[in-house]
């Protein structure tokens, strides 16, 4: 089999029979779609099994369902992973929806060029599937050259800060590459030498469970494995931003969580690029994500915003990186975090406060 589509899915029974229509209507037929209820309330557990009985008669595509008790998206998608048969993998987040017939140009580019792995265009759509374009837009800084690259240079010049399970086909097999082997053997161009069989920790790229950002932490890994990486122009997915879904936590609870967790991806980032001969990316991301976590300890009381600040002292990520950053604002709070953080939090603590 060529490809397995992967849907975690939770709680979207308006939704859903969109999504997987979607990738019902395609121009390839050797694929399979898993879709894995993560506990849902609603009725996207049923839904999931009316596809899986229908297309149980029709035999094509396969479709496999699994139900297990939230755990949440990483969970999900790596229960997928698991029980996957197909060379390829896609993600495809069970909101959203892929435009009808890709997958054959798709799966043709893929196989011609031997790839690891292939990044689509997407589009932004509202609730009423409009296209529309959000302030904080991922596309910002991407390159979607089609030629071949390895993926430390795909991660350094072509990324952006856009990074997203659902964006990419990867081969399966890159899952469970030996991290060492594969950097010793970057250039090879037949990746199969660096396949081990053992499904450790140590040698998996699954996603990290029980976290937020978990594609900020996977996508870097995952494309340091990868000798062949390529993107094309085509507009293949549609990223649904629903009312409500944009927003941090309220929750005092989930908003530490959200900033504990940026601060893991901090130190993350520092332990990756310690794999990469140019570490441009992972210290623009440094810088990115250092930022936010001053932004939302602003707001917190003095002795916990100076806690925070010492945190991140300690991690030497200062002075923040600049160069790659083209976004004015950016640069000038980037350039305030490097003069002071705390004189950082201060102002933007004021400013919040006229608001």
């Amino acid at each position: 089999m060529k490809l397995s589509f992967i849907v975690p899915v939770y709680n979207v029974a308006p939704y859903l029979r969109k999504c997987v229509d979607s990738l019902l209507a395609q121009d390839f037929e050797d694929y399979e779609i898993i879709l894995v209820d993560d506990g849902s309330t609603d009725e996207s557990g049923t839904i999931c099994d009316e596809y899986y009985t229908l297309y149980t008669i029709h035999h094509t595509p396969n479709i496999q369902v699994i139900h297990q008790p939230n755990a949440g998206l990483s969970a999900a998608r790596n229960a997928g992973i698991k029980c996957a048969n197909g060379t390829y993998l896609m993600f495809v987040d069970s909101d959203d929806y892929i435009e009808p017939n890709v997958l054959g140009a798709l799966m043709e580019q893929v196989e011609r060029e031997n790839l690891d792995v292939l990044r689509y265009d997407f589009r932004n759509v509202n609730d009423k599937y409009e296209e529309f374009h959000p302030n904080k837009d991922p596309k910002r800084d991407v390159d979607l050259s089609e030629e071949v690259v390895d993926g430390e240079t795909f991660l350094n010049e072509r990324l952006g800060p856009g990074c997203y399970a659902c964006h990419f086909i990867l081969r399966r097999d890159l899952i469970y590459i030996n991290q060492q082997s594969a950097i010793s053997n970057q250039n090879s161009e037949n990746n199969t030498s660096n396949i081990i069989h053992s499904t450790s920790e140590k040698s998996c790229c699954l996603f990290t469970e029980g976290i937020y950002f978990e594609d900020t932490d996977w996508t870097p890994r995952m494309l340091l494995r990868a000798n062949r990486v390529a993107s094309t122009p085509k507009v293949v997915y549609n990223y649904l931003w629903r009312t409500g879904s944009i927003t941090l936590p309220t929750d005092p609870m989930k908003r530490k969580k959200v900033l504990e967790d940026k601060v893991s991806l901090l130190r993350g980032f520092l332990e990756q690029q310690k794999l990469t001969q140019n570490p441009i990316w992972f210290k623009w991301m440094t810088s990115s994500t250092a930022v936010s976590v001053l932004l939302m300890i602003a707001s917190l009381p003095i002795a916990e915003r100076q806690s925070y600040i010492a945190v991140l002292k300690a991690l030497n990520i200062f002075p923040l990186y600049t160069k790659k950053e083209k976004m004015l604002t950016h640069r000038l709070k980037i350039y305030l975090a490097n003069i002071s953080p705390y004189l950082f939090c201060t102002i933007m603590n004021l400013i919040s406060g006229k608001k």
